[in-house]
């Protein structure tokens, strides 16, 4: 099987898994007395633990493999989604989600195995069609876990675990390495995940940190809307956890249709730069709108610029990335990438949970995409400086 093929069947899975739980969340918290800003904290722990395991996972499989760290990832989420299954508190709520966000960190992981095995000029596309995998499980699996709630609380969990099982044998027999001992042993030193986060602190204006924080600003609104859309669906569109994973599998449909037909040819029209802007813009006017809509075909319509808002902005911004960052840092920088990221993702919902409780619900919505569309201003000349070979110096901070 192509190495790129396996990844996404991976991916794939895992995010049937992961989606079959995650809708549910708000209403198991809701059940367990949680308000606003409690679920906002909830959903914000998985990424405490993904921002602080990111670095650490790239630095690990960028010396010792992609692959050792991708089956740790795996089977973390197996056992999160145990815990899940049998969660009575919010606690233990809360020990679930941290578990599967130290398991999460390897996001960067894959995306650094996809620019491992591609040549820059694919890359958006292929990560576009891992991405197309990925939201191809986020159509299916709220769906599956909407389902499974009918057998029972435990349901879900217990089926997004056997999820992984099955995922973890897959992976171990077919996903081959694609950093090899070779390029890992030949590679010049890897400064500190300190080092590097330091680096995009302090060195906001150099290309690899703008394309972080792009994609640090994007998540992170596009993070809080999903915080609490469960609880706009419910109050304006009487959805409930029965109904609301048909609600995520029109969202994912949309972004598989995008990232798997659509992308790669936007791609080769506009290239990357130009469309990762694009992708804001769409991303911004999708979260402005969306506490306007008060009927199903405004909320349809509405709801379909942010797939593609995110299709469009995502893999263009990795894609860049790792033009930007030597090879032998690749890892490590998409690790970073995530940390900035997993920051944005604790942020964000926290913001929202707390501006849907006490300041208004179309509040969270509008400050995500005044963010997103203030960022525009980071992608000035990004396009020109990807086009120049990888600098060792942006990434070693010589």
């Amino acid at each position: 099987m192509g190495k790129l093929f396996v990844l996404m069947v991976t991916a794939f899975v895992d995010m049937v898994g992961l989606l079959a739980v995650v809708p549910l969340l708000p209403f198991y918290a809701l059940e367990f007395g949680a308000n606003g800003f409690i679920i906002g904290l909830l959903v914000s722990s998985f990424s405490v633990a993904q921002l602080i395991s990111a670095p650490l996972w790239g630095r690990v499989s960028d010396r010792y493999g992609r692959r050792p760290a991708l089956l740790i990832g795996l089977i973390a989420s197996a056992i999160a989604y145990v815990v899940f299954a049998f969660a009575d508190s919010i606690l233990v709520l809360f020990l679930s989600r941290l578990i599967q966000g130290a398991g999460g960190g390897t996001v960067g992981v894959i995306q650094a195995y996809v620019a491992d095995a591609t040549r820059p000029e694919d890359r958006a596309k292929s990560l576009g069609w891992l991405s197309a995998a990925t939201n191809l499980g986020v159509a299916i699996g709220p769906v599956l876990g909407s389902l499974a709630a009918t057998w029972g609380a435990a349901a879900p969990g217990l089926l997004a675990a056997g999820l992984c099982l099955v995922n973890i044998v897959f992976a171990y027999y077919y996903l081959v390495e694609s950093h090899t001992l070779e390029s890992r042993a030949s590679a010049p030193r890897i400064v500190t995940s300190r080092t590097a986060i330091t680096r995009v602190i302090t060195h906001s204006r150099e290309p690899a940190p703008r394309l972080i924080w792009i994609y640090t600003i994007a998540i992170g609104a596009f993070q809080g809307m999903t915080a609490i859309l469960a609880l706009y669906l419910a109050v304006y569109f009487a959805v409930t956890e029965k109904t609301i994973g048909f609600f995520f599998m029109y969202i994912g449909a949309l972004s598989v249709i995008t990232r798997a037909f659509i992308l790669g040819r936007m791609v080769d029209w506009l290239g990357e730069a130009k469309l990762s802007r694009i992708g804001l813009v769409l991303l911004g006017a999708g979260l402005a709108l969306l506490p306007l809509t008060r009927d199903f075909l405004s909320l349809a319509l509405v709801v379909a610029l942010i797939p593609l808002g995110t299709a469009f902005t995502f893999p263009c911004t990795t894609a860049l990335l790792s033009r930007i960052i030597s090879p032998h840092e690749r890892g490590l920088y998409m690790g970073v990438q995530q940390t900035f990221g997993g920051v944005a993702r604790v942020i964000a919902p926290i913001w929202a949970g707390f501006a849907w409780d006490n300041l208004g619900h179309a509040v969270p919505f509008w400050t995500g995409a005044l963010m997103v569309l203030a960022s525009l201003g980071l992608a000035v000349g990004i396009g020109k400086a990807a086009e120049a070979p990888p600098a060792v110096e942006v990434a070693t901070g010589g």
